[in-house]
């Protein structure tokens, strides 16, 4: 342990993650279970239904880690999922602020909806930059794994691949809409690009980090989403357009993505499980 740095998590940045995790499960609940009926009780009417599912997805994973940020014992286990999940509150403030007319004002969901995405993009950093100073940067002493140089390499080129997207949908979202293998206005291209910017920032900072005790907790929030994502995909795919090549890249993409991140997972456990008490190794 470096002296001074105790690896705690502050108690704001706990009550920050359980405030949060409430918003995030009734998103989930109302997007992922009946995504053809936000026209009645979101901040505004969501179509197709493939975009809702994949809002809900992402919020389930929020949920779940936002949950092991409020019971976590150590924070750099949990660290690493601030600056994903501020980069996605941008995203989603600036996809609010550029479409406010698209929005249903008379509803209550239109004012938790731009409150959250007011806030959020405060706090979040906030609680990073505060809570980050009792990082130790070491790896755990009872047990820990570096990732390889392969691994870090591969990560990055997955962040690129993401961000890419992301920036594209964001700032051009007409280039998207045009080849978009659902159909999607300017408001709803801009918002999927927080969905985008979320993981591909994740991927990044997996690269940085490179500590695995770090790493597991989004990992399995990520993986999470993304199983979300592809059976939500199994349900809509009427939405999908079977002639655009990008229909099958998109699931395909994402279920490589999930096995990769399943098969890093089991990998790194594995290899703890096989090393002898306190010790750590790359």
């Amino acid at each position: 342990m470096v002296k001074g740095r105790d690896d705690r998590v502050l108690t704001a940045t706990r009550a920050l993650g359980a405030v949060i995790v409430p918003f995030l499960v009734v998103a989930f609940v109302g997007l992922y279970l009946f995504p053809g009926d936000t026209g009645r009780w979101f901040a505004w009417e969501v179509r197709p239904r493939m975009t809702p599912l994949l809002m809900a997805s992402g919020y389930l994973a929020g949920a779940y880690f936002f949950t092991r940020v409020a019971l976590a014992r150590r924070w750099h286990r949990v660290h690493l999922g601030f600056v994903p999940v501020t980069a996605f509150t941008v995203f989603l403030a600036i996809a609010t602020l550029s479409h406010l007319d698209r929005f249903d004002h008379g509803h209550v969901a239109f004012w938790v909806w731009t409150g959250l995405y007011v806030t959020t993009p405060v706090l979040v950093p906030l609680a990073w930059l505060r809570n980050r100073a009792t990082d130790p940067g070491t790896l755990e002493p009872d047990g820990d794994l570096a990732l390889s140089r392969t691994v870090r390499a591969t990560l990055v080129a997955v962040a690129a691949a993401q961000s890419a997207v992301a920036l594209v949908l964001l700032l051009s979202p007409a280039t998207m809409i045009a080849v978009w293998p659902w159909r999607l206005t300017p408001l709803t291209a801009q918002v999927v690009a927080g969905w985008f910017a979320l993981p591909g920032v994740v991927a990044m900072m997996m690269a940085v980090d490179g500590r695995w005790s770090a790493i597991r907790i989004t990992l399995h929030s990520q993986a999470i989403g993304l199983t979300l994502i592809l059976a939500g995909a199994a349900r809509a795919w009427a939405d999908f357009d079977p002639a655009n090549p990008l229909t099958y890249a998109f699931v395909g993409g994402l279920g490589l993505l999930l096995v990769g991140l399943a098969a890093l997972d089991i990998r790194c456990e594995s290899a703890l499980r096989r090393m002898p008490a306190s010790a750590t190794q790359p």
